[in-house]
């Protein structure tokens, strides 16, 4: 067992390169625990100097106010044996004292003589210990702007400004973020985007920074007409603050700007995603007055679009209770709204109260006022669910239309919902029909327990109904009619069949049309098909002499299943069609009969027309108030807009999607990722990246195997990259290879490795990128079937060879160019051809690297890639004119300049530098000829 006083410091170690969060927590704690077992005060103050740092990280003020208590006084008791400083690389104590004021500040149980005097405290120890006083400083001027005393606050911070930096003084980061926030508060917005300009263009960072300096420049943008990069600023601010409830308020700040540019879907969705983090941090009760404020706004906006009954998921907990109050069932938008503003306006006139001013009404006014303007950035990660054309039938009549419609469509769900409405009919001969659909529901739902009980009073409603004859035969046949499939069913329905001439019309049709259903799960795919058609064609003739449009409609789309059972499409298609064009065609029926038809065309490769199709489902759907199904037509729409090449429209759809998702409680993580998907597809890179990083948390929490939740990671990184995040997507890339690896999933394993390391030659780590690609290259090697992975890993591994004059390249190269001429792909050949041109450049061999560059050049002319082709030949005549040879390299200068006719950027390149060669040559006519064609 280990010894106790080894365990602290291992824990220390532990402690000391974990990052924030609840496992860092956690070890402090137990560090903590552990020193007071030991009964070691020295240790003990270790700990607690980690614990006032990881509590003001996390949100924990409590732990963090008793924790520095707890160190100050040790360390003024005895600094020898407690001192301010233990150089572990994590703040000091006089810099914690930066932390306390502002800690005490946030809540209105501490009176401002408390805050006077922790400020005072401060600044004797600060001249005591002989430091400088720009901590102090900052200290002063975030009391006096946090409690409203903004001329005082003015003037601290000139003074401020004027004050020697020392060791003590804000970072880079934080300090910029203060005076940015500041100065946007002060109505000086240019002031706050250069701040914070300065900061993004420096690179610097800390804890909170930089996602709560770009929220805090989200509205100066929006006022300033910059609407991009506001949405920029906010999908970087949002993603980084997401995860750790102490960044509330930089959560409320992007809340505030979703409201305010016509994004209230998300606006609803934020607030439902952190409505919870009010609870976090009990003494932190100005960040709860800055949430509530937002989330009051953010509601209004959404109740102004017309969803102010929409539940807000996650209102009605039991933490909450003191902050919006007792509530009888989920809080809509608009009640949550109100109560959200009267706990905001009571929190200010305590904030007030103790401060002595009026500085928290003011920003009750501002934000008010700032929820009343309107700027149009769309983001497209959240959607309201469709309003419905109808509202929900007022009698028993109204809901049986519903139920008929919604059954038509075969919304199972939705119909078994509508139901108990609609059996509330008097008409005997409706409440058969729906006593019908709920039996054939249950039985396909496979509930025929549930369903048994049920038959006499559906045989009751026929025979008071005047249908004596269907009601003996359902009493001969059980739930046969209904859709039960054993053996005996089918044989029961084969013998009434035969024998079916002295049955009323309406009741021969059924008789058909159950057999007929019944073939269409049988294992014989063409015999049970053909006897289905021919089962349906008998139903037919029937329910056309009993005069019943409905289930002659039933009976066609049955007919269509049966065509579409033995692969004929073409024979199904027509038969829809026919049907759409009939008048007569319910809703619901209309709705089915297209939905098949879009599948259809989606099959065959007609996804627009498939696609305009599944809109169309969405439109009827929509009308019937059928929200169950809303997702599943806009599910089918995504996909199919998908394929058809239009992402654009494809997010649209995916965006109720995953909104009915979300309010149905289906599967809102693969509706989202599909989402997401989409949006990287149409260069929403950045929203793309916020949900898939969404999609991946809930992918761990669920614990899917590994192998999916790379494949997530995999997309995470590449928006990271396309949306410009380089040091995050290594680390998702980093991620999905680890992932891959564990799911023994080798080429895709290989394929993240050497998309990481592509990121890292980027910015010049090429030595981390080799050392990559070269344990990428051993990888791949285990999936020999993956040959496209195969051949881009190994190029990549030779093109990092050939950069570096390392001849190992060219056995690299060969090996691709075999795998590229096995495998007939003549532009891979081409390409590595082109890579070992430029592999032999890089060795001095000149001849032979102008030779491949101009032999690939001609391969991709031959198979029509005139850019590359051109792209090689400029290639080789830099070479050329780089080795003294201009006067050879004119003729293929020209040749990339005709290549690149098409390709405006390479044959300016090409024309400019032409014209610098031919001036070297003393051509002058010529290079001037070439140059206007820079012009042309």
């Amino acid at each position: 067992m280990t010894r106790p006083k080894k365990r602290f410091s291992q824990l220390v170690e532990e402690i000391d390169r974990t990052p924030w969060g609840p496992a860092e927590q956690a070890l402090v704690a137990e560090a903590v625990s552990l020193a007071q077992e030991i009964g070691d005060e020295q240790l003990e103050y270790q700990a607690r100097m980690r614990q006032t740092a990881s509590a003001n990280m996390n949100g924990a003020t409590d732990v963090m106010l008793n924790s520095f208590a707890w160190c100050l006084a040790r360390h003024d008791a005895d600094p020898g044996r407690f001192p301010a400083d233990l150089e572990y690389g994590g703040a000091d104590l006089m810099w914690q004292f930066k932390w306390m004021a502002s800690s005490l500040r946030s809540s209105p149980a501490f009176s401002q003589e408390q805050i006077a005097a922790v400020l005072d405290d401060m600044e004797a120890h600060y001249r005591a210990a002989d430091l400088g006083l720009s901590g102090v400083l900052t200290a002063r001027f975030e009391d006096a702007w946090d409690a409203g005393r903004i001329d005082d606050a003015e003037a601290l911070r000139v003074q401020l400004e004027a004050t020697p930096r020392d060791e003590h003084s804000h970072c880079d980061a934080c300090g910029r973020s203060q005076f940015a926030g500041f100065f946007a508060e002060t109505d000086r917005d240019a002031d706050a985007i250069r701040l914070v300009e300065e900061m993004i263009e420096g690179g610097f960072s800390c804890g909170e920074e930089p996602e709560h300096a770009l929220s805090r420049v989200l509205v100066p943008y929006l006022r300033s007409g910059r609407g991009d990069e506001a949405k920029t600023a906010h999908l970087r601010s949002y993603r980084l603050a997401k995860d750790n409830p102490d960044n509330l308020r930089i959560v409320a700040n992007n809340i505030v700007f979703t409201a305010i540019t016509g994004n209230e879907a998300r606006a609803l969705s934020l607030v439902e995603r952190h409505i919870g983090w009010l609870a976090h941090d009990g003494l932190n009760v100005d960040a709860h007055f800055a949430a509530l404020a937002a989330f009051a706004v953010a509601l209004d906006r959404v109740a102004a679009t017309g969803h102010g009954e929409t539940p807000v998921r996650g209102a009605d907990a039991a933490a909450l209770v003191a902050f919006f109050g007792a509530h009888d069932g989920p809080w809509s938008a608009s009640d949550l709204a109100a109560a959200a503003w009267a706990t905001a306006e009571r929190l200010a006139a305590e904030f007030d109260s103790r401060d002595g001013t009026d500085g928290h009404a003011r920003a009750l006014e501002r934000m008010r006022a700032l929820g009343t303007e309107t700027y149009d950035v769309p983001i497209r990660s959240d959607a309201f669910v469709p309003q419905t054309a109808t509202l929900d039938p007022t009698d028993a009549d109204g809901w049986y239309e519903r139920a008929m419609q919604l059954a038509q469509y075969g919304d199972e769900q939705g119909t078994l919902a509508a139901l108990p409405h609609a059996l509330e009919v008097a008409d005997p001969e409706k409440r058969a029909q729906l006593l019908s659909m709920r039996l054939g529901i249950l039985v396909a739902l496979e509930r025929a327990e549930e369903a048994w009980p049920l038959l006499p009073e559906r045989i009751a409603a026929l025979r008071a109904a005047g249908k004596p004859e269907q009601a003996d035969l359902e009493e001969r046949l059980g739930l046969a009619t209904f859709g039960l499939a054993t053996a005996e069913d089918a044989a029961a329905l084969d013998r009434e069949l035969a024998g079916a001439d002295a049955l009323p019309a309406w009741s021969r049709g059924d008789l058909a049309l159950s057999r007929a259903s019944l073939h269409l799960r049988g294992d014989d795919a063409d015999a049970d098909a053909d006897a289905a058609l021919n089962l349906a064609e008998q139903a037919a003739r029937a329910f056309a002499e009993a005069e019943d449009a409905r289930l002659s409609n039933t009976t066609t789309l049955v007919a269509t299943s049966a065509l579409l059972h033995k692969g004929d499409a073409e024979a199904a298609s027509a038969l829809l069609d026919r049907l759409l064009s009939q008048d007569d065609l319910s809703t619901g029926h209309r709705a089915h009969a297209l939905e098949t038809r879009a599948r259809i065309r989606g099959g065959g490769g007609a996804f627009t027309e498939g696609a305009a199709d599944a809109d169309e489902v969405c439109r009827l759907l929509a009308s019937l108030g059928a929200t169950r199904a809303l997702g599943s037509a806009h599910l089918l729409a995504g996909a199919l807009w998908e394929d058809a090449g239009e992402p654009e429209k494809a997010v649209a759809r995916f965006r109720v999607l995953a909104r009915v998702a979300a309010q149905e409680g289906a599967d809102a993580t693969g509706a989202d990722f599909r989402l997401a998907r989409a949006m990287l597809a149409a260069g929403d890179a950045e929203e793309a990246a916020e949900l898939f990083g969404t999609v991946l948390e809930r992918e761990e929490k669920a614990e899917v195997e590994p192998a999916s939740r790379a494949a997530t990671a995999m997309l995470l990184a590449r928006s990271l990259a396309t949306a410009g995040e380089f040091g995050q997507a290594v680390g998702a890339y980093g991620y999905a290879a680890d992932l891959f690896g564990q799911g023994e999933e080798f080429a895709d394993q290989a394929s993240a490795m050497s998309e990481q390391a592509k990121i890292l030659a980027r910015f010049d780590e090429n030595d981390d990128a080799l050392a990559l690609l070269e344990s990428a290259a051993e990888i791949v090697r285990r999936a020999p079937d993956a040959v496209g992975v195969v051949a881009d890993v190994l190029h990549n591994l030779g093109q990092a060879y050939g950069g570096r004059g390392d001849e190992r390249a060219f056995a690299l190269f060969d090996e691709v160019a075999a795998l590229a001429t096995e495998h007939e792909a003549d532009w891979l050949r081409a390409d590595v051809t082109d890579s070992r041109g430029r592999a032999l450049a890089q060795l001095g061999r000149i001849d032979e690297s102008v030779a491949a560059a101009l032999t690939a050049a001609d391969a991709f002319a031959t198979i029509g890639d005139l850019g590359s082709a051109g792209g090689s030949e400029l290639f080789a005549a830099r070479v050329l004119v780089a080795n003294e040879r201009g006067s050879d390299a004119v003729a293929v200068y020209r040749s990339a300049i005709e290549h690149g006719a098409e390709f405006p950027q390479l044959r300016q390149v090409a024309a400019l530098e032409l014209g610098d060669v031919l001036e070297g040559l003393g051509r002058h006519g010529e290079a001037a000829e070439v140059r206007a064609l820079v012009e042309s």
